[in-house]
């Protein structure tokens, strides 16, 4: 049996590494989840998300000229849709979890929230200026 380019599959994980995942699929081959297609947010440990033995659907993103073949967990599932409301900004106090589940856009939007506040830190009252030897007023 032939894999298809974008077809969607029922496989089985049988080894993790740092990069990855490789799943055994029913024709088989086995195929490699990139640890960037495992999830739709940032997967830092792959152990959180994926366990050996554990079944899941994968979708065929590509077969290489050496037979090698690459997968997707996240595109074989339908996306979390985003909700309409004020998006929940990280705080430092958030647990890690929490904050990795953010979209890009809220991770930026804290971002620059915590660089402006560290900027306006720098510039109130007076500070050394270490090549000077002085104080700036």
């Amino acid at each position: 049996m032939e894999l298809e380019i974008g077809s969607i599959l029922d496989g089985k994980v049988t080894g993790i590494t740092k990069f990855g995942a490789f799943v055994s699929l029913p024709t088989g081959r086995t195929g490699m989840v990139h640890i960037s297609e495992v999830a739709h947010t940032y997967v830092s440990d792959i152990r959180q998300h994926l366990a050996e033995g554990q079944e899941v659907r994968v979708r065929v993103l590509a077969v290489d000229k050496e037979g090698r073949v690459n997968l997707s967990i996240k595109k074989a599932q339908t996306p979390e849709p985003r909700s309409e409301r004020a998006p929940v900004l990280a705080d430092a106090r958030m647990p890690s979890r929490q904050r990795e589940n953010l979209s890009f856009e809220d991770k930026l939007k804290q971002f620059m929230q915590d660089s402006q506040n560290k900027m306006s830190d720098l510039n109130t009252g007076e500070r050394r200026i270490p090549w000077r030897g002085g104080r700036r007023t």
